[in-house]
């Protein structure tokens, strides 16, 4: 779990308290933990740690066609954002793998909440979702579709929420799926990324995506920007 900043920057007392309240979990592909819309849980498992495997946070569009927000690989922490509002969980949650869990109850949540660290880290938590969020929005309304297939693969090599400061070399996630995240058909990415190799930000294999050029990418992010800056 340290690979996670945020959690590796809670005091020790506070990482081996959140730990040895934790139950451990074990999904199968394709298993549900929670589906949008699904009550904040009075009891029982509630917040989650992401050991090994990937979760994807998804929703269905209206006409029936899923839209993934992102894939938490391991390290990641979720579900705390309907134990502080008390709203409905936003997304449905999704083992993309077989996938291991520390699951929190809410109980030790809210206990855990009475400790000034933790809950200041939860806090700066939910900070990072908000500017992620605004990235998104960002990237939707300002920057052409190759600049946010750009953003979003070195968004990934970073670990997605987990963002830690090397790129991995390789992209751990489908087509399919970067496809479903970014909103655009198959047809669209396949274009943009032919057009990224070519750049040569980026190699293409068989089911996989290879960051050859992070400055590259990098650039071809930036670009979006600057054209919509121009017109």
């Amino acid at each position: 779990m340290a690979v996670n900043p945020w959690f590796a920057g809670l005091p020790l007392p506070d990482r081996r308290a959140l730990v040895g309240a934790c139950d451990r979990l074990r999904l199968a592909p394709g298993e549900m933990l929670f589906r949008q819309g699904d009550a904040a849980p009075a009891s029982g498992h509630a917040f989650f740690g992401v050991i090994g495997g990937g979760i994807k946070a998804s929703s269905l569009r209206e006409d029936g066609k899923e839209a993934i927000l992102v894939v938490l690989e391991g390290g990641n922490w979720f579900g705390e954002i309907s134990l502080i509002d008390g709203q409905p969980r936003t997304h449905d949650a999704t083992a993309v793998v077989p996938t291991e869990l520390l699951a929190l109850p809410r109980e030790a949540f809210d206990r855990m909440m009475r400790r000034p660290a933790f809950a200041l880290a939860v806090c700066r938590m939910l900070a990072a979702r908000v500017r992620s969020l605004y990235g998104m929005v960002e990237d939707a309304t300002l920057r052409s579709t190759r600049a946010r297939v750009a953003r979003r693969l070195l968004l990934l090599a970073r670990g997605g929420a987990t963002q830690a400061r090397e790129p991995r070399p390789v992209v751990p996630v489908s087509q399919e799926a970067l496809a479903m995240m970014l909103g655009v058909s198959r047809q669209t990415l396949s274009k943009e990324l032919q057009g990224l190799a070519r750049a040569g930000a980026i190699a293409l294999g068989y089911g996989r995506i290879e960051i050859a050029s992070v400055e590259r990418l990098q650039s071809a992010g930036d670009m979006g920007q600057e054209l919509s800056s121009r017109a």
